[in-house]
């Protein structure tokens, strides 16, 4: 038995896994710039589109455990982008919620992905096949995350 199927070149999680990670250190000097981690970066992603949502929303949009996410949460509010405390209906949530300093660097942030975009665009990759890329991308996401709930 030769197993072709096991070897790197045959796998569809390592390109996926490196172009995440080589695409992720484009951003790095960007986020620098804004004082964050990709990771927080992910989370204002979420709250400058809905702001003052629960720990548990926020989990659930980047896929990640609370447990996870908590301490990322707390590092944001030591910086001050971002406050928490707990919901007046029900104790048990904890709601986050931007401050002005978070809501400040959305502008800065703006920037990003249009610059990212650019650097990717090239003779080898256009704008559709990004965009077709992503499409196909999430499609992987929704099914891989619906099977997980099942489970």
């Amino acid at each position: 038995m030769n197993f072709d199927q096991l070897k790197l070149g045959n796998q569809l999680c390592f390109p996926v896994y490196a172009a995440s990670r080589l695409i992720i250190r484009e951003y790095q000097p960007h986020l620098d710039k804004l004082g964050i981690t990709y990771p927080q970066y992910l989370v204002l992603m979420v709250l400058w589109e809905t702001d003052m949502i629960s720990v548990n929303e926020i989990s659930k949009k980047l896929i990640l455990k609370t447990n996870t996410i908590t301490p990322l949460l707390k590092r944001m509010e030591t910086l001050g982008i971002i406050e928490r405390h707990r919901s007046e209906n029900d104790e048990r949530k904890v709601i986050v919620t931007l401050t002005p300093k978070g809501k400040l660097m959305q502008i800065e942030a703006s920037i990003i992905p249009e610059k990212l975009a650019a650097e990717l665009i090239s003779d080898t990759i256009k704008i559709e096949e990004l965009v077709d890329l992503k499409h196909k991308l999430d499609v992987i996401i929704n099914l891989l995350n619906e099977k997980n709930k099942t489970e």
